[in-house]
């Protein structure tokens, strides 16, 4: 397969894009390119022209070498200061003779052309499937794995997209074995960098990623040839050993990760917090760095077997694939794991199974947490205000949905161009696991948080006047424009196999809800809609579950508390944990044979 041949197939298979992205990325082309190129750009190669190759080879020779050498080693052995950064540098020229001894010491390198790329698919057909089904089906199911299937109907491109959910108790039940199993998944992707670049050119990609359960494996591209890529991957993970020396390159990469969270800008800070408040079973990053200082390879080397040691798959396969096809990859993962001489796993306890846990805030009550900022040279201080609404259903979800898209515009408005309290002013729906809810996010300099809070109790008063006060067809646009969006046709595989996957992974299933909640939506009534907010979200609402987390920093740490505007009374959250043993959690979707129905 040629470079063009490769080129060809990229510019016919492309995905569609937002036609925003595409308009500009056409406006950049017709800046550097003839009309008749305008479409195609730099996508495919011009002609094959070996002359003006080999005469930019003959230019890369010592002679006109130019080297950019970066290092603190330098410092206070320069001479130059470049006017924009102050970044100080000097200025050498290579002499004749240090350009004479690198030739003459040149290593014998043995150039050659790479090796054949068994990535590169050869086979572009649209396959026939028989499945002419619009969702995803349970294909197959067993003690070891679940596959859901969705053939492409839709986008007639030879592409397929593959998740595989690892879900392993044992890799994410304490902070060190969040950490080893994050840094093992770091690790493997780190090893398979020698199939990047070959996969990368035939359109394949793949990642692995640690989850708050196990980990997680994804490949997407061409599908001729992806199996390939799956068994490769999953060759690397049941043989996995540690390197000690990319062991510590990784460990420490991981260690500047966590210790840049105190940089984090605070409305960042204030989500984490939020987080950690309200998953179960989640971990605080600086016992995670504890945990990750004092790690040494041979400690992951006892650990990683313990990962697999009991593990159960769900797996997602979508696009150009057959049905019979999919089976067979997820039999091969199922025998990489459990069914070789020396199984590495074992089925799941059904104890086990459970899993997407979200702590239920008691109603009546606003819970407060207050902590300061982790970086003092940072003068921005933030606020989440986060409302708890209901555990996912058609009827309220829409709800929901449209009081945030009513609210979206006038809260940006009024707290950011009106009252100035911050560059950094959002209001958004939240979801967590099927937990659904709303939340406002704003991070100001002029003002502390409690003073921010009182704001958006404010607004909140505010905005119940407008709501009220609506008139009927500006109900119906905002009905109109919630539908609108609903019904907006995804563009590609990878977009539609994304949403149909966060079903999965929710243990929701409900593959046809904008169906369900577009028809809702037609049958809503201004005061459904005005009756919801006064139960769940209006101020002082005697259903209302609310979390204040408030961030700040030192110029607003002595900010005295503001009255809320008759909300209900703050109760203040001394210990995270404390408070989330404490508390009740959500039932999980994932946690009955309830959830398998269609």
């Amino acid at each position: 397969m040629t470079l063009s041949a490769i080129c060809e197939m990229g510019f016919h298979y492309q995905d569609k894009i937002h036609p925003i992205d595409y308009v500009v990325e056409i406006a950049s082309n017709m800046q550097l390119y003839p009309p008749k190129d305008w479409l195609v750009g730099s996508s495919l190669p011009s002609i094959f022209s070996p002359g003006v190759i080999q005469s930019f080879l003959n230019e890369l020779t010592p002679n006109n070498v130019r080297i950019f050498w970066e290092s603190t080693n330098f410092e206070g052995h320069t001479d130059l200061t470049e006017p924009w950064y102050g970044t100080a540098y000097s200025v050498e020229k290579i002499t004749p003779s240090i350009i004479q001894e690198w030739m003459e010491k040149a290593p014998d390198e043995h150039l050659h052309l790479p090796t054949a790329n068994v990535f590169i698919p050869t086979d572009l057909s649209i396959k026939n499937v028989r499945e002419k089904v619009n969702l995803p089906i349970l294909l197959r199911k067993s003690a070891y794995s679940k596959l859901w299937y969705k053939p492409d109907t839709t986008f007639s491109t030879p592409k397929a997209y593959v998740m595989l959910d690892f879900y392993c108790p044992f890799g994410g039940n304490s902070p060190e074995a969040n950490v080893l199993t994050d840094i093992s998944t770091r690790l493997l992707m780190d090893y398979l960098n020698e199939y990047a670049y070959d996969a990368q050119v035939a359109g394949l990609y793949y990642d692995i990623s640690c989850t708050d359960k196990g980990f997680q494996v994804s490949l997407t591209g061409y599908s001729h040839k992806l199996e390939i890529l799956l068994q490769t991957v999953i060759a690397k993970i049941t043989s996995f050993e540690v390197k000690p020396d990319r062991f510590y390159v990784i460990k420490e990469l991981l260690i500047k990760q966590y210790e840049n969270f105190k940089f984090q800008q605070p409305y960042e800070q204030a989500k984490y917090y939020c987080w950690l408040l309200l998953r179960d079973q989640s971990w605080h990053w600086s016992d995670e760095l504890e945990v990750l200082t004092v790690l040494e390879p041979e400690v992951l080397s006892k650990f990683y077997p313990q990962i697999l040691s009991r593990i159960f798959i769900e797996c997602y396969v979508a696009g150009n694939i057959e049905s019979n096809e999919a089976e067979l990859m997820i039999q091969h993962v199922e025998n990489a794991f459990f069914k070789s001489t020396k199984p590495l796993s074992q089925a799941l306890f059904p104890s086990q199974h459970l899993a997407n846990r979200v702590v239920k805030l008691e109603r009546g009550i606003n819970y407060c947490y207050t902590k300061a900022g982790l970086n003092p040279s940072d003068e921005n201080s933030a606020l989440l205000h986060y409302v708890q609404v209901h555990q996912d259903d058609y009827k309220l979800n829409i709800k929901l949905q449209l009081v945030a898209l009513i609210a979206r515009q006038p809260a940006f408005h009024q707290l950011r161009t009106v009252e100035q309290l911050g560059y950094i002013t959002w209001l958004k729906r939240r979801y967590d696991s099927g937990i659904h809810g709303m939340q406002f996010i704003i991070q100001s300099t002029v003002k502390g948080p409690k003073h921010i809070e009182s704001r958006v109790q404010a607004f909140l008063k505010m905005f119940e006047s407008k709501l009220y006060e609506m008139p009927d067809d500006e109900f119906k646009s905002n009905v109109n424009a919630l539908i609108k969006i609903k019904l907006e046709k995804h563009k590609n595989l990878t977009e539609e196999s994304a949403y149909f996957w966060d079903e999965i992974q929710d243990g929701t299933l409900k593959f046809d809800r904008e169906e369900y909640e577009v028809a809702a939506l037609k049958q809503l009534t201004k005061a459904e809609l005005i009756q919801f907010f006064d139960e769940h979200i209006k101020v002082g609402a005697p259903q209302k579950k609310a979390l204040s987390v408030q961030v700040y920093t030192t110029p607003h740490s002595t900010e005295e508390t503001v009255d809320n505007g008759g909300e209900h009374e703050m109760v203040n959250i001394e210990d995270v944990f404390g408070f989330r043993r404490s508390r009740p959690l959500y039932g999980s979707f994932k946690g009955g044979i309830g959830h398998m129905k269609r």
